[in-house]
């Protein structure tokens, strides 16, 4: 099963304010998004376990017109509190990247 490293153009993360994240998978081939996004792999739910957020604190958007995914929900820490290892949040992205995808 391909990975999302593996398939997808971009994958990258960074913040949304001081206190959330935003993470985007995009394609650059809409019928490997539209095979993607109906295998239901990527949503708010996988986005929670990964992040240790709750599910309704993910607000996740699949955007048919980019080929893309945003998904944005809360930072554990502020950007620069003490404890803070990304004070960008540009290195968050990397739990997606082992995501399998049955497409």
């Amino acid at each position: 099963m391909p990975r999302i490293r593996d398939i997808a153009k971009v994958c990258k993360s960074k913040n949304a304010g001081p206190f959330e994240l935003t993470v985007d998978v995009v394609f650059d081939d809409p019928d490997l998004y539209r095979r993607v996004k109906a295998t239901g792999v990527l949503g708010p739910d996988l986005i929670a376990r990964l992040y240790g957020v709750s599910p309704n604190q993910v607000l996740f958007t699949p955007y048919d017109a980019a080929s893309a995914f945003k998904a944005t929900f809360p930072r554990l820490l502020p950007s620069g509190e003490v404890g803070d290892t990304d004070v960008y949040g540009c290195q968050q992205h990397a739990p997606l990247l082992d995501v399998d995808l049955p497409v």
